[in-house]
């Protein structure tokens, strides 16, 4: 039995057969519409996402018409097209019987540092406050601008420190859409030496010498894996081409904002970054992965990518900007690389590791934002600049992301091996009225410390004795006032919503431990039990690492128990 070419008409003798294949009819108008918002942009495989992006956009929801539609023009099955754009939280798909969201969206964090600042009230007080049929209130993840708590996103408009007020005056005056901060353009950059450095590499560089730069100034993985950064470089090489280098922006973990820090102040150290290391791997393209919580952080770079393009300093199409769709899991390496190949973000299982068998299907090179900005400053400015720097026998320099209850949340850069103390006292001391209590090192997935352990130098390798790590070195501080249960059990509701579902440990272990964490009294034998099944059998670190903040809570905070 075959399909007439574009008829629509199944024949499987003389006679008649059926009048239209099965399944969902293509709706001329939609398929219209579709190609007018796709106009002459590429239908590959790798792009859905992307597309999917411009139809919620457009029309601010996914009918099951447009996704038939883009179905027929990209060629894939109705299956592939609904299983991506039901992954991934910042798409709705809307169903023939189902009425279309309201045309505005408010997302309100629910993450730790919102929820120290009062993200529940402000959540419940937008709820009776507004029209649901004009403005839809939804709780979200984190938006990485912890230093501003309680923050939400009001379309594409964040409103730091928010209140019903806000937002109300917000709304009244239509401003919704990204507010661009001021930053170093290329102009600028390259008025302080910049690209100098890639230009020289370029012409007569070595990579043999850049690595070994790279590897004397003791930088390591600045996403959270802390792998030494210039050893992955030989790893790539070392497979035949065509070899490519994906940059991990999907900064996702709970208290971190590191990367947008540096963003958007000075994209280009990044971009040189990226652009060195993809000389030194001789790769064919660069791709970015930027997260979609960061709308002015996409619109920087796809400026600036632009005005790369113009300069003649890289070729049109050699990077190619990729824009998350809200999922947490897409931090993880594998997952991403799904992502930008159009695909649900699902952890792949290794070997083969993304180095061997990753874009693709190709050596792929995978770095975060800030170990690329790192390794500009080292090319520019020598190993110096983060080896001469010693603390507490740690060598380096750190971003740690601090919010919570400081004096002052923000990003500071400071000695590797700074202790909370030290960061609490570059943050201004504790906020008026909060008396220090526990502290998260590194994001949720490091759990919680009691504030009796606060001459700990939070780097790579120092936290594992204790049951924790400094991940992406995002500091969270609890008072007095805070209550380390409430605070864990946030944590496991984050990983609740953000496993991608393929495990069972996972999926199940983070719906069942916030079931018991829920409780009055926990049942620790059982969590324990739970906990030791996650951290064994999880496909990744999201399940494995989902333990510590229960594990670390028990040991430390029992009486809360």
């Amino acid at each position: 039995m075959a399909l007439d070419e574009r008829k629509g008409v199944w024949k499987s003798a003389p006679g008649k057969g059926r009048k239209t294949p099965k399944g969902r009819q293509l709706d001329e108008q939609a398929h219209a519409e579709v190609c007018a918002l796709l106009e002459d942009r590429s239908r590959q495989r790798d792009l859905l996402i992307e597309h999917l992006h411009l139809i919620q956009d457009h029309f601010g929801h996914l009918s099951a018409r447009h996704l038939r539609a883009l179905a027929e023009e990209m060629r894939l099955s109705m299956a592939e097209i609904y299983e991506v754009a039901t992954f991934y939280a910042h798409f709705d798909v809307v169903r023939e019987t189902e009425a279309p969201p309201p045309a505005l969206t408010i997302r309100v964090c629910d993450s730790l540092s919102c929820a120290l600042a009062g993200a529940e009230s402000l959540r419940a007080a937008l709820e009776e406050g507004m029209d649901p049929t004009e403005v839809r209130v939804l709780r979200a993840p984190c938006m990485g601008r912890c230093d501003t708590a309680p923050v939400l996103e009001l379309g594409h408009n964040h409103i730091d420190h928010a209140t019903p007020e806000k937002v109300a005056a917000a709304i009244a005056a239509g401003d919704t859409h990204a507010r661009i901060p001021d930053y170093q353009t290329l102009a600028q950059y390259r008025a302080e030496g910049g690209y100098e450095t890639l230009t020289s590499l370029r012409e007569s560089g070595e990579w043999e010498a850049v690595q070994e730069q790279v590897l004397s100034s003791g930088l390591r993985g600045l996403g959270g894996a802390g792998f030494p950064s210039g050893r992955k470089w030989g790893f790539v090489r070392a497979n035949p081409g065509p070899r490519y280098l994906a940059v991990n922006g999907d900064e996702g973990e709970p208290g971190t904002f590191k990367d947008r820090y540096y963003l958007e102040r000075v994209p280009h150290l990044f971009l040189e970054g990226m652009l060195i290391a993809a000389w030194a791997v001789e790769a064919a393209q660069c791709y970015i992965y930027m997260r979609d919580e960061y709308p002015a952080v996409l619109e920087i770079l796809r400026r600036e990518i632009a005005a790369l393009e113009a300069a003649g300093l890289v070729a049109p199409g050699h990077i190619a900007l990729r824009r998350g769709a809200g999922a947490y899991i897409c931090g993880e390496e594998s997952a991403m690389i799904e992502s930008i190949e159009g695909k649900r973000g699902l952890p792949r299982h290794r070997p083969p590791y993304v180095a061997q068998v990753g874009l693709f299907g190709q050596p792929t090179l995978v770095h975060n934002i800030e170990t690329l900005h790192w390794i500009a400053r080292i090319c520019r400015e020598g190993p110096e600049v983060l080896s001469a720097h010693e603390r507490n026998g740690r060598v380096g320099l750190r971003s740690y992301s601090v919010s919570g209850r400081v004096a002052r949340p923000g990003m500071y850069l400071l000695e590797a091996g700074s202790t909370i103390a030290d960061i609490i006292a570059a943050a201004g001391g504790m906020a008026k009225g909060h008396v220090f209590k526990a502290y998260q090192p590194g994001g949720p997935s490091s759990g919680l410390l009691p504030a009796s352990m606060d001459d700990i130098p939070l780097d790579f390798d120092t936290l594992q004795p204790h049951g924790s790590f400094i991940g992406s070195a995002a500091v969270v501080v609890l008072s007095d006032q805070d209550r380390a249960r409430d605070a864990a059990l946030n944590m496991l509701r984050f990983f609740e919503d953000e496993s991608c579902g393929q495990c069972t440990p996972c999926r199940v272990g983070c719906e069942k431990a916030v079931k018991l964490m829920s409780a009055e009294t926990w049942n620790q034998p059982l969590l324990e039990e739970l906990c030791q099944a996650m951290a064994d059998a999880s496909i990744c670190g999201l399940g494995q690492a989902a333990p510590n903040p229960i594990r670390l809570t028990m040991k430390h905070f029992g009486e809360e128990l």
